[in-house]
């Protein structure tokens, strides 16, 4: 399917909770959130069926995200329901890491086979003031963990706050050089003041080229991520949720003082 701007639209980023085991602090308060109500979360049936009609209406790109994924009781079903999904060409999650260590063999078995781990430092008392309540050896463990199994390719989210040659992007740089993986530079985003950039190493905040529409864990599409507009799948239907998020996708991407990253998935 192809938006307004002639741009093909073939990416489901999906996020199955809101919920999170880590308190990073660009990403959410201290304190914690205001959650969504278990009722108001999809099931997983929801998220395959939705998932299903994404497909038949020519996506092939799916990623799980949260919140955090491997937080969400059941989640290698999940991977299992959604890997089963004949035309998924691409099918990956984004994780923190910390809970990858016992879920990776589980992961992979059931059919997902790329992966990205959130990694913004490989010093550990940074890693713990970023994320408040994070260990690194945990994520270090679950990474190796995961190239031990087979994933492949395992990418590395580096939040920056200005560019990767900054120390901390460096040395996540260089370790994932000496392990095979991927490291890809984020700078660092505001949704309220509409402060984006394109990732270095990857292929997001470039609105021109832009083929994602976003699963929130409620049942809400967001044609988005700096936009307020949302279309939910249990009042409209899903095909119609599809069809007007994509028919209202915007250009570029301007601000959304609505929504956070962990409700709708970064």
């Amino acid at each position: 399917m192809f938006d307004q701007f002639n741009r093909r639209i073939n990416y489901l980023r999906i996020s199955v909770t809101d919920r999170c085991n880590l308190r990073c602090v660009y990403c959410m308060p201290e304190d914690g959130i205001e959650q969504i109500p278990h009722n108001q979360i999809l099931t997983f049936e929801e998220i395959v069926e939705i998932t299903k009609l994404a497909v038949k209406n020519g996506f092939e790109k799916v990623r799980i995200t949260g919140g955090e994924p491997l937080v969400r009781k059941g989640i290698v079903d999940l991977v299992k329901m959604i890997a089963s999904i004949d035309g998924i060409m691409d099918f990956g999650m984004t994780t923190n890491g910390v809970l990858l260590k016992p879920f990776a063999k589980p992961l992979f078995d059931a059919g997902l086979k790329r992966i990205n781990v959130s990694l913004d430092t490989l010093d550990p008392g940074k890693y713990k003031a970023t994320t408040r309540i994070g260990n690194l050896s945990d994520v270090l463990e679950g990474l190796e963990e995961a190239k031990r199994v087979g994933f492949k390719p395992i990418k590395l989210n580096c939040v920056v706050e200005q560019s990767s040659a900054e120390p901390d992007a460096q040395a996540v740089k260089s370790y994932a050089d000496e392990n095979g993986f991927i490291a890809r530079f984020i700078p660092k985003m505001n949704l309220d003041d509409g402060i984006f950039g394109v990732v270095e190493g990857g292929e997001g905040g470039n609105c021109a080229t832009c083929n994602r529409l976003r699963l929130t864990a409620n049942g809400v599409i967001k044609p988005c991520l700096f936009s307020e507009s949302g279309y939910n799948v249990r009042d409209l239907g899903i095909e119609k949720a599809i069809e007007m998020a994509i028919k209202n996708k915007p250009a570029c991407g301007v601000a959304n003082r609505t929504g956070e990253f962990y409700n709708i998935g970064g």
